[in-house]
């Protein structure tokens, strides 16, 4: 971490009392223990189930584990690292017990149902998604560093506090995130388009694979598929729960992508019916030129989901 992003999360802790509570230590929020703890921070966990506050405590993703509530209570800022249904019908028990004057944040993945829900249960909320992550999840993939040079945005609108939305800010530049801020409309749409809509792609294609119907030819392919078929599929195959709780409150964004989606591949296959294979080569370059502009913020940095 560069020492001017230190001094930023250090500028923060004088602000704060230093106590930071992270509600849920799966991936995003036992990443963001480890990170926190690191720079110096005091993290209280809190977890639904003492077997995972155990396995939580062994792994030091955050320094006081519980699984009650009142662990947030001195904490002046909040971590909501929750699966999504969680996050729109939370729990009467953490509502209590959140302090009124924390500022508390989210990291889920769609935000227009979040910010309409949590902007009436808390005056301090922000709605935010920092785009990290790894095929793993549970108590077990928290890493260090999950969160550094990743985009980290945050959905403010009207009635969001200014003051909290600056804390949420420092807390991304001190993790080494590049920070962004979008209305929760245009922040879902683009998150449909770029990892929701391809969960549905890619299960697509694993469903076309797994449906030959020729014993032979399925075998063959199971031994021959290697990287390409490898990156097309992860998301495919990746956390079902996920991808169905994305489907189900992103619904209207991602069924306009997919939408888009379909139009292309008919087009395409159109051209290959056609055999209009100088054509097919010109929409291939285009896409070809396409690709490089949507990757270059993670050349070289962690798979997305």
């Amino acid at each position: 971490m560069e020492s001017g992003v230190y001094m930023e999360l250090m500028s923060q802790q004088r602000r704060f009392s230093g106590s930071v509570g992270i509600v849920g230590l799966g991936l995003i929020g036992g990443s963001l223990g480890l990170d926190l703890q690191s720079l110096g921070w005091h993290v209280h966990g809190l977890v639904h189930r003492e077997s995972t506050a155990e396995r939580a405590r062994v792994r030091g993703l955050a320094d006081e584990v519980s699984t009650d509530p009142q662990v947030l209570a001195n904490c002046e800022l909040v971590i909501l690292a929750l699966p999504l249904a969680q996050l729109l019908s939370p729990e009467p028990a953490l509502l209590h017990a959140l302090p009124e004057t924390a500022v508390v944040t989210d990291v889920g993945s769609v935000k227009a149902p979040v910010l309409k829900v949590w902007s009436q249960l808390h005056p301090r909320f922000v709605a935010s998604h920092p785009m990290a992550g790894t095929a793993e999840a549970g108590v077990e993939a928290g890493l260090l560093g999950l969160f550094e040079h990743r985009p980290w945005v945050a959905t403010p609108d009207h009635r969001t506090d200014p003051e909290a939305l600056e804390v949420v800010h420092q807390l991304a530049m001190a993790l080494g995130s590049q920070w962004l801020t979008a209305d929760a409309e245009s922040h879902d749409q683009a998150v449909a388009l770029i990892s929701h809509m391809p969960v549905l792609v890619s299960a697509a294609l694993l469903r076309a694979a797994g449906a030959q119907s020729d014993p032979a030819v399925f075998d063959l392919a199971k031994a021959l598929a290697s990287t390409g078929f490898a990156d097309t599929t992860r998301v495919g195959g990746g956390n079902p729960q996920l991808g169905t709780a994305m489907a189900a409150t992103n619904t209207a964004a991602i069924l306009r992508g997919l939408q888009d989606y379909r139009q292309s591949l008919e087009q395409l296959e159109a051209l290959v019916v056609a055999g209009q294979w100088s054509a097919l080569q010109a929409e291939l370059e285009r896409t070809h030129e396409l690709r490089p502009g949507f990757l270059a913020a993670s050349d070289g940095l962690k798979p997305q989901p």
